[in-house]
């Protein structure tokens, strides 16, 4: 059912924001071949640039798709490991979630950087058939909008439960709860600094995707992924 920081003054990067050029190993190529991919001013050609076709095949200063696209992969990566280490940070020092640090996991797929909050047996993050979130639950929800809000790659927000059915008479079930926990997260992550244009996807699966496929009424099945996206 689809229902549609590195920054701070604490933070590793004293103030500065994740995507700031300087916070990069790669920052000199980085910003070279953003300056590179600059357009350039309006106008005919020039005695110096006779034509697009020439002046592109002349001046080393072009940059291919090829290049654009894997420096943008590698802005993402580093944005990524530091995000991933702050976020690590941030659990580490806060002593009302230090407890849940092994609930946050933290995985790299085609889409982007995953953050899966998971259930455990004494840790839920919803009680029980509701969209109710804890209060302990809402502060690491609010800890992740800390460490994202600094970045402008969209955020994607998916909801997974159990197998175990749940009573209700409204004709409810985990399709449905699933993504009603999806966008009770997105509504969370916005109250607490999260943009409402940043989000690109909240969507419910139910159980189809679980975390651990040999049991399906494991409570780790029951958890919410927020998927840091790459950028096109």
């Amino acid at each position: 059912i689809t229902m549609s920081s590195l920054a701070g003054s604490n933070g590793i990067l004293g103030g500065r924001s994740i995507i700031d050029p300087d916070g990069f190993p790669f920052s000199a190529k980085q910003t070279a071949a953003m300056e590179r991919v600059t357009p350039r001013s309006e106008g005919g050609p020039t005695e110096n640039d006779p034509s697009p076709n020439s002046t592109d095949r002349a001046n080393p200063d072009v940059v291919s798709e090829a290049e654009k696209k894997q420096i943008i992969e590698e802005a993402d990566k580093a944005a990524f490991d530091k995000l991933e280490k702050e976020m690590k940070e941030r659990l580490e020092q806060n002593p009302k979630l230090q407890n849940l640090k092994d609930q946050v996991k933290f995985a790299r797929d085609q889409d982007g950087l995953r953050i899966e909050i998971i259930d455990k047996a004494d840790f839920a993050m919803f009680g029980l058939g509701t969209t109710t979130m804890t209060p302990r639950a809402q502060a690491l929800i609010a800890e992740v909008a800390k460490t994202v809000q600094a970045l402008d790659n969209k955020v994607a927000i998916r909801g997974h439960t159990d197998s175990v059915a749940f009573a209700n008479t409204d004709g409810r079930n985990n399709w449905s709860l699933s993504a009603e926990r999806a966008e009770e997260t997105r509504k969370i992550l916005e109250r607490t600094g999260l943009k409402q244009d940043r989000f690109a996807k909240i969507e419910g699966v139910a159980d189809t995707a679980p975390y651990n496929p040999n049991d399906p009424k494991d409570p780790r099945n029951r958890r919410i992924s927020i998927t840091v996206m790459n950028r096109e």
